[in-house]
């Protein structure tokens, strides 16, 4: 045995790097973050934006979880999701491999009624079956959840095999698996099934393990070595001749694992994956964990692929529980992997795994083709003995199956090169075959039960032959044993067993494709078996081989056709009335036909019921279901059937003109009725409801009125108002279900007066223009027109300026410069006008110019153009620029000289100065022009050279950090190389520096290529970047692709404290202190913890530099347990934890009893101490005095219960006993007992010993266990053990390599009760070897061995 110990996890509420990130945006002002955090919903995850959420606002999240969608292809699939949040999010559907752009396929809606959101899927196809997302998002955050598309009946027909001849064979492996051969697959594993429920066993290894042991059993009867017992050879049957040997000589692979499980790491609340691949298909195979199988369930989901050679389980909301070692067994094969479950895996530095991490698909097309060479080669080894010869056996004729039985009929048969050739077609025919049993497989199991038949010779055929065939076509069903006789009774079997060699009839021998001359059409049907179409045999190369003559007269067998199996039956439905329902199921077989009844009845095709036949599955279409259509439907073909009962429910129902009608949006004008009728159809009685914007409503003689009667109801809602407009439904139930329908009331009335205030958008000499919000409420109509008044302030009218469109926006260019107006504003609808909302004064613009503009900036210069750009003046002068003026001045004059005319202004903020002499120095400065006039100029820029302009410099190379402080930190880099024409010399460099809590960047200039940047703040991050400079400009950004932390460098912590107790005993009401030194940078965080959880408030904590302390000043016994230390920084953490026991002198037990129940014992009973409930270590001493000896001899320490008995009481004497309670602290006062005392009793002594006959039980040593094979991983434990007999004891001695071990102290070699056991720690390579133990006695010797190998 060998094991691996698992590491304790950590459990971590939010990362170092979250709680960073939350201080540093704490100190900014900013609350954005990116937190993700774990929701109640299993396999939801919620991703925070913020760090703080305002009040009555929250993340988005999922109500319930999305369940998996199992679905038949060709039919449509939906999603349903129900998501909350505040504000409401916005909900998007994705799938993890393809997209869904296709908006015919992919619809996503909402439903107002129930509030969900739907992905339906039409048309679902193989390519949709995958994992789909639903991400709701909101301002606050997004939450993701998972679901599965999987797809139920998925039936592939390759029924074109022209198009197949264009594919390679390994193509033909996967898809020429048609319905017929899946089907007659599926009649094999339930028939090998039945058989291993004979074995009396269900779990699938054990099944194989003792399959495989009876096999074992039958081939060593048949080499002479010892009989079976009558009933195994009746369940198993004896497999005799060529078959048996061939088996033995050309095995073929025994189901095993391609690829292994392996571990997995995942988050709680998440899911994991296994996975793993076999090496020979098999439709199921059985999952493990801690001793328990796994059934297939929502928290385990199992799947198998199509070609059943992938596995896989999917572990959903795992959690701490769900930590273990998971096994997935295969026959006798079996592969484990472990779980590891954390808490948040960016805490514990670890990375999500899962599954086999490599592509599966191209590891089973590998495995497939490799499986066809196995079987090639070992096809092409049987003929090479056949060919020369070699090869003379025995062939065995399975003339009855009942129960396994096998009559073999010998003698020596020589087979051609030809006849091999013929089998060696067929059995690659049967490798070709995907899903069909291999021929081991075959030789392994033994197939299905028997039936006893009488056939008699006819027409000379042989019956036998030819229903085999047909059972071996159907997919080896059922046989039924045959007995031949001919005219005077003898059996003719009987009679030719004296005479003749029939070859083996096994479905996987390679002589299965060989008959007499005679039986041609027979092998075609045996070829047919293999391959169905005659285009498929050409495919693979197989033709018509020469016949073999047969050397004697065939035995007549038989085979009957197992018949016609249920692929899926009937099942219960729950028809609507005056509704069409359906039956469906389906058989194994297209050809047959099949019988419908109804409570006994047959059913004939009418205008009730219409019987329909699709391929192998049969429907019944219940047309117009009514009340006496329910009952039992029975569908029986061939002598099978399948049942199910049809319910026909009459729920509540609406008629589609009326609820057409009714959901019509109902508009109606303030303080008139609304009446809303709706008509309907159901079993009575129906409760009838209505409801108002989720509120039910009621009978009120003022403002409601409900009617309800068997066929309708009806609303009347009084005098409505504007608020009682919104959602009306009705809801209707019966016993057979529901039914709601909604409509919209909408109370139309004068829209609400216009929200203010006026917000002036221009103002100038010559207009004003202002805007305003529109009505809150517009009454149910859309606002047409604005009605606009004006009043000049400082006057008494109001001017009519008319109406204008239903924007609310207007522009009055009818305005005097400086004066001051006010305005009153209508919103006008069809259904009304609104009560007016008047303006604060708005004052036309003066003449006011524009500020100075800021320097222009030279963009660029060459020898004929200088380019220049500008920013906006700060101050406009409350109205539109029009454009800007620009003047230039060489250097020495001054004069300032325009550059573009002064009555045209130039549009843009820039500007390309073409009127300049090549080698010259400018200077520009730029002002404003709005609609008062020009402003004032700008500052002048800096010189500048008409010249065409430099390059500028590359890129610094190998920027770097090369010290770091909690106040500084030293830049270092190399200049960028000169390239000619491309990049120029850096005549000096920038280093800007940014606070990760600010958006600015801050600019230093130095010549050198190492810089000290300085004044930073302790822990706080900085982003550094360099940029090179010269005359032409600024190179490319240099920036170190993380940020810099200022502090010294991390040092993880460590504790220092020589010798720390990690178990301390204080007396109560003393001072417990518990000193703690480490060293650690930067200064870490520090948490004390009581039984990992927080420490009480009488505790007290001291911290310092490189110290801390732990203090409970007056302890008392509550406060005794285990205190751990934590102390944690960016480096990483370390955990110290000491015991401390709190307690006192204890208290002496109770009374003492003393009892006598067998003679020269006595039981001595007391109370418990006080003290023993509140001190789980204290236990009990007795003394005993004996009155023949003056010391008190102490007779039992440490009782933990409260008796015991003593023995070797001397009659005669007289005993005193003492208790004694003990603890950490001490020794109570002894608890005395009363003076014991027993008489003597003198009797005379009379032994009579019976006659024994001596025995010799002297044996020579025998393993009755023996050494199992062990591989085991290298750096892991290997544990072997077996078992011995033997009298006189014998003596082990191991021996790897025929060296002794027991001296060797690498090796933990014991010896208990005749169980031999030998462990190594710690396997290696120079472990590898034979490992031999063996037992000596004087009666003999016996030894065990096994090998031992080491997996990297």
């Amino acid at each position: 045995m060998w094991k691996r110990s698992k590491g304790s996890g950590r459990k971590v509420c939010f990362s170092l790097v979250h709680q960073y990130i939350q201080h540093f945006n704490e100190k900014a002002g900013s609350k954005s973050a990116a937190i993700r955090r774990r929701s109640k919903i299993p396999g939801v995850v919620i991703t925070q934006n913020i760090v703080s959420i305002p009040e009555g606002k929250s993340v988005p999240d999922f109500k319930c979880k999305l369940n998996p969608v199992n679905v038949q292809e060709g039919k449509s699939a939906v999603f349903k999701a129900l998501v909350i949040g505040e504000p409401k999010p916005e909900v998007t559907w994705k799938r993890v491999r393809g997209s869904i752009l296709d908006k015919e396929k992919y619809q996503m809606k909402y439903d107002d009624s129930t509030g969900e959101y739907l992905l339906e899927i039409r048309a679902v196809t193989c390519a949709d079956a995958d994992t789909y997302k639903c991400i709701a998002v909101n301002e606050y955050g997004k939450a993701i959840c998972s679901v599965a598309l999987n797809l139920t009946d998925v039936v592939t027909d390759p029924s074109d095999f022209r198009k197949l001849l264009r594919k390679t064979n390994t193509n033909i492996f996967e898809e020429n698996q048609t319905e017929k051969v899946k089907e007659r697959n599926e009649r094999y594993r339930d028939t090998l099934q039945r058989d291993y429920e004979t074995l009396g066993t269900k779990d699938m290894h054990l099944m194989h393990m003792k399959t495989e042991e009876k096999r074992q059993q039958m081939l060593k009867y048949q080499h002479g070595t010892s009989p079976p017992d009558e009933d195994l050879v009746r369940k198993n049957g004896l497999i005799g001749g060529r078959c048996a040997k061939d088996a033995e000589n050309f095995t073929l692979p025994q189901l095993d694992f391609a690829v292994k499980l392996q571990e997995a790491i995942t988050e709680e609340k998440d899911t994991a994956l296994f996975e793993c691949v076999l090496t020979q298909p098999l439709p199921k195979i059985t999952w493990m964990s801690k001793g328990t199988v796994l059934e297939d369930s929502e928290k385990y989901q199992i799947s198998v692929s199509e070609h059943q050679m992938i596995h896989r389980l999917l572990i959903t909301d795992c959690s701490d529980q769900d930590k273990g070692v998971y096994s997935a067994v295969a026959g006798s094969a079996s592969s484990n992997a472990a779980l590891d479950v954390e808490a948040d895996l960016e805490a514990a530095g670890k990375k999500k795994t899962g599954g086999a991490g490599i592509d599966l698909e191209e590891v089973v097309k590998q495995q497939q083709i490799k499986n066809q060479e196995e079987m090639e080669k070992i096809l092409e080894a049987i003929k090479a003995k056949h060919d020369t010869g070699e090869l003379t056996e025995q062939k065995t004729l399975s003339t009855s199956r009942k129960e396994g039985q096998i009559i073999s009929l010998t003698e020596p048969v020589k087979y051609s090169g030809s006849d091999m050739h013929d089998s060696n077609n067929n059995c690659n025919k049967a490798m070709l075959n995907g899903l069909s049993p291999s021929p081991q497989q075959m030789i392994d199991d033994g197939f299905g039960r028997d039936k006893p038949e009488e056939t008699k010779d006819g027409d000379g055929r042989n019956k036998l032959e030819e229903e085999m065939e047909h059972a071996v076509q159907d997919g080896f069903g059922r046989d039924k044993s045959v007995e031949t006789k001919d005219g005077d009774g003898r059996n003719k079997l009987e009679e030719e067993t004296e005479n003749t060699v029939q070859e083996s009839r096994d479905t996987c021998d390679e002589e299965l494709n060989e008959s007499n001359t005679k039986l041609t059409p027979k092998k075609k049907k045996y070829e047919s078996f293999f391959n169905e179409d005659s285009e498929a045999e050409e495919l693979i190369g197989l033709a018509t081989q020469p016949r073999r003559k047969r050397i004697g007269p065939l035995i007549e067998d038989a085979v009957i056709d197992p018949g016609v199996q249920f692929i899926w039956g009937l099942s219960d439905i729950n028809a609507i009335i005056c509704e069409n329902a359906e039956l469906t199921c389906k058989l194994s077989k297209e050809d047959c036909e099949g019988v419908w009844f109804r409570d006994g009845e047959k059913i004939i095709t009418g205008d009730t019921f219409i019987i329909s036949k699709e391929g192998a599955i049969h429907k019944l279409l219940i047309m117009n279901c009514q009340e006496e259509h329910s009952g039992k439907y029975r569908f029986e073909a061939d002598n099978r059937k399948t049942e199910a009962v049809v319910n026909v429910k009459d729920p509540p129902r609406f008629e589609p003109e009326d609820l057409n009608a009714f959901t019509e949006p109902l508009r109606i004008k303030v303080g008139h009725n609304a009446v809303f009728k709706l008509n309907f159809l159901g079993f009575e009685p129906i409760k009838i409801k209505w409801y108002r914007e989720g509120e039910e409503l009621h009978d009120d003689a003022s403002s409601t009125r409900i009617d309800k009667s068997a066929s309708h109801s009806r609303l009347l809602l009084s005098r409505c108002q504007r608020r009682d407009s919104g959602e009306i439904k009705i809801r209707l139930k019966n016993e057979h279900g529901t039914a709601e329908a909604i409509t919209q009331l909408i109370v139309l009335d004068k829209p609400t007066t216009p929200l203010g205030p006026a917000e002036i958008t221009l103002s100038s000499a010559t207009c004003i223009e202002f805007k305003w919000r529109p009505p809150k409420d517009d009454g149910g109509s859309p606002v047409m027109n604005y009605i606009m008044e004006r009043q000049q302030i400082g006057r008494n009218t109001w001017k009519k300026l008319g109406e204008i469109p239903g924007v609310p926006f207007y522009r009055d260019t009818d305005v005097d410069r400086g004066r001051k107006y006010c305005y009153r504003i209508r919103a006008l609808t069809s259904e009304g006008v609104s009560e007016v909302m008047e303006t604060e004064d708005l004052q036309a613009g003066i003449l006011a110019f524009p500020s100075a503009p800021a320097p222009p900036k030279v963009v660029s210069a060459f020898d004929d153009c200088i380019n220049l750009s500008w920013t906006a003046p700060s101050n406009t002068g409350g109205s539109q620029i029009i454009g800007y003026m620009v003047e230039k001045r060489k250097k020495g004059s001054n004069l300032w000289t325009g550059v573009n005319a002064s009555m045209e202004p130039i549009k843009e903020k820039k500007c390309a100065v073409k009127d300049v002499v090549a080698g010259m120095e400018y200077e520009f400065r730029v002002l404003a022009v709005n609609l008062s006039g020009p402003g004032e100029f700008s500052n002048p820029c800096d010189f500048v050279f008409a010249r065409d302009p430099k390059k500028p410099p590359g890129k610094v190379i190998g920027l770097k950090v090369t010290e770091t402080s909690y106040n500084h930190f030293v830049l270092s880099w190399t200049k960028p190389k000169d390239k000619p024409d491309i990049e120029d010399e850096a005549k000096g460099y920038f280093v800007e520096i940014r606070n990760a809590q600010c958006l600015e960047w801050s600019r230093s200039f130095t010549i050198t290529t190492t810089y000290t940047v300085k004044g930073l703040r302790a822990m706080d991050m900085y982003w550094v970047r360099v940029i090179a400079t010269n005359d032409g400009g600024e190179g490319q950004t240099e920036e170190l692709s993380n940020y810099v932390l200022a502090m010294p460098p991390l040092v993880r912590p460590k504790f220092t404290t020589k010798k720390m107790k990690t178990f301390v005993v204080v007396r109560a009401g003393n001072t417990v202190r518990v000193t703690i030194n480490f060293e650690a940078s930067p200064p870490p965080d520090i948490m004390w913890l009581k039984d990992n959880g927080p420490v009480s408030k009488r505790v007290t904590v001291s911290n310092s530099d490189g110290a801390s302390q732990m203090l409970i000043p007056s302890s008392e016994r509550s406060d005794s347990g285990i205190y751990s230390i934590l102390v944690r920084n960016l480096a990483g953490q370390e955990t110290f934890s000491t015991e401390v026991r709190v307690t006192d002198d204890p208290k002496p037990p109770g009374p003492v009893e003393i009892e006598e129940n067998v003679p020269g014992t006595v039981q001595v009973t007391w109370q418990p101490s006080p003290d023993e409930k509140l001190d789980d270590r204290l236990h009990y001493t007795i003394s005993k005095l004996d009155s023949t000896k003056h010391t008190w001899i102490t007779v039992a320490d440490r009782l933990f219960n409260n008796k015991f008995t003593v023995c070797n009481i001397m009659p005669g004497r007289e005993y005193h006993f003492r208790v004694y309670a003990k603890n950490d602290m001490g020794v109570s006062t002894p608890s005395e007992s009363p003076t014991w005392a027993v008489g003597r009793k003198k009797e005379k002594l009379s032994l009579t010993l019976p006659n024994r006959e001596e025995r010799d039980l002297r044996c020579a040593p025998d393993f009755i266990v023996p050494l199992k094979l062990h591989a085991a991983p290298k750096g892991y434990e290997c544990y072997m053990s077996c078992a011995v007999t033997g009298n006189p004891k014998p003596r082990i001695t191991w021996y790897r390599d025929h060296v002794n071990l027991n001296t060797n102290t690498n090796y933990y070699i014991s010896n208990t009760c005749g169980v031999c056991s030998m462990l190594i720690l710690s396997v290696g390579s120079k472990d590898v070897g034979k490992y031999t133990v063996t037992a000596e006695n004087a009666l003999g010797r016996s030894e065990c061995s096994t090998m031992l190998s080491v997996r990297e």
